[in-house]
This record gives structure tokens, C-alpha cells and sequence, in this order.
């Protein structure tokens, strides 16, 4: 779980909460009105439709998950299992990690390519072209939520638009002005709710988790070329202690 994601949208949505309520004196529902909700969160899903497949958005909703519920490993786990996968290949050759467990999806997909023997160049080659096509396949999926943020005030502009003429065309019925001014009014503030409390902090989010992955996925993919090449294990955790910051590097270091 990620909790900074959590307390972000819950305290945001808590203040805003209080703030309409302070406001209105507790009457909380003058900040209810289904046209301006219809407008805005209705009009911009069937844009979204427009914009992409329907399996385009039911993965970037799934990806968004990311952004609340997951657990990546950090870079030191994943090299401390390199470690052993290249200590253990260095021991008894590459059949040795046929069994070995190994959580990472992505890394138990390179050691099954050194168990089949594979060339380097395949290796390397395969497992290149996953990296590219999974940070571009995440990419597209922040896109989804990109423009959904960038929908929402545009959808309220138009419902603000709509209450206008709606108000302008009965001025002389003072009780339609209300109405219609509470379209204009609320369809401003869901759309700018929506985009900047909830789709472009998402957005975010799914960006640092898609560039963390692309990260792991290339110390693995170092990893796993280093195994192939029988380089000591050592020499493989040296090397990859580069996608470390320094302070880490040299808290590693001191520790040894």
C-alpha cells in the first residue's frame, strides 16, 4: 500500500470536504447537482471512449492501481538475489537455478533464458524489447489519465457555458437563474476537482512507478548478463550497486 497516496487523497478530500461545510453552514447539499456531475465526470468517460479502445481503458484503470496498492522491490533486494542467483550459477552451472525462487516476474523470466541456453544476444535482445514494450504499453496508460485530468475543466468550461445561456435566456424568471447559475458555478469546481485532486496527481504516481520499474528491469537485465558471462559475483554486485544512490552505495560498502 502506498500510503502517501492515501493520506494525499484522503486529506484533500477531507479539507475540501470541511471547507464546503464550514461554508455552507452544514447544508452540504448545494454542492450536489446531477447536471453539472453528468456534465463533467459523464462527458469526460465518453470522450475518453472516444479518444481509446475500451481495452486501452480497462488497463489503464487497472495500472492506476499502482498508484495505491503495490509493492515493488527496492533495488538492494533485487540485488542481493542476483547475488545469490550468480553465486549459485558459479557453483553448478546454469541448471542449478532451475530451481531457485525467484519473485520478480521479470528476472525469472532472464534466468529461464540462461537455463534453456539461450545466446547473449538473445538474452540481452529479448529482454530489452520487454523493457521498451512494458514502459511504453505504462506510458499509454498515464496517457489515459493525462487527458482525463485535462477533460475535466474543459467539460466544466462547456457546463458553465450551458448554465450561462441558461441563465441569460430567463432572466426574466428569477427562479431559473438559480438553477442555471448553480450548473455554471458547480461544473467549474468538478472539473477542477477531478483533474487536479484525483487524474494528474494518478497520473503522477503511475509515472514514478513506470520509471521504477524500468529501472529494476535494467539492473536485471545487468544482472542477468553478468551471470552468463560467469563474472563473479562480486564483480555483478559492484556493478549493479551503480543504480544505488551514493550515500547508499557507501552505507553498503561501509557495512561489508
Amino acid at each position: 500500500m502506498d500510503l502517501a497516496t492515501i493520506i494525499g487523497l484522503v486529506g484533500t478530500l477531507g479539507m475540501m470536504a470541511w471547507a464546503m461545510f464550514v461554508s455552507s453552514s452544514g447544508n452540504m447539499g448545494m454542492f450536489a447537482d446531477l447536471p453539472s456531475a453528468i456534465i463533467v465526470f459523464g462527458g469526460s468517460i465518453t470522450v475518453l471512449i472516444m479518444k481509446f479502445t475500451l481495452s486501452q481503458l480497462g488497463g489503464s484503470f487497472k495500472a492506476a492501481g499502482k498508484a495505491f496498492m503495490f509493492k515493488m522491490e527496492s533495488p538492494e533486494e533485487l540485488i542481493e538475489k542476483a547475488v545469490q542467483l550468480a553465486d549459485s550459477a558459479r557453483k553448478g552451472g546454469f541448471l542449478a537455478l532451475e530451481e531457485a525462487e525467484i519473485p520478480n516476474a521479470f528476472m525469472q523470466k532472464g534466468i529461464n533464458m540462461l537455463v534453456d541456453g539461450h545466446d547473449a544476444d538473445v538474452v540481452r535482445g529479448t529482454l530489452e524489447k520487454d523493457i521498451e514494450q512494458t514502459y511504453s504499453r505504462h506510458g499509454l496508460f498515464i496517457g489515459v489519465f493525462k487527458q482525463l485530468g485535462d477533460l475535466g475543466p474543459a467539460m466544466g468550461m462547456i457546463g458553465t457555458l450551458i448554465g450561462l445561456v441558461a441563465m441569460l435566456s430567463n432572466m426574466s424568471d428569477p427562479k431559473a437563474i438559480g438553477p442555471a447559475m448553480a450548473v455554471a458555478l458547480l461544473t467549474t469546481m468538478y472539473g477542477a476537482m477531478q483533474a487536479n485532486c484525483l487524474c494528474m496527481p494518478i497520473a503522477d504516481k503511475m509515472i514514478i512507478r513506470n520509471d521504477e520499474e524500468k529501472t529494476n528491469n535494467e539492473l536485471i537485465l545487468d544482472a542477468i548478463m553478468g551471470i552468463q558471462d560467469g563474472q563473479n559475483p562480486k564483480v555483478i554486485e559492484g556493478v549493479l550497486r551503480n543504480y544505488l544512490a551514493a550515500k547508499k552505495r557507501e552505507v553498503k560498502t561501509e557495512g561489508e
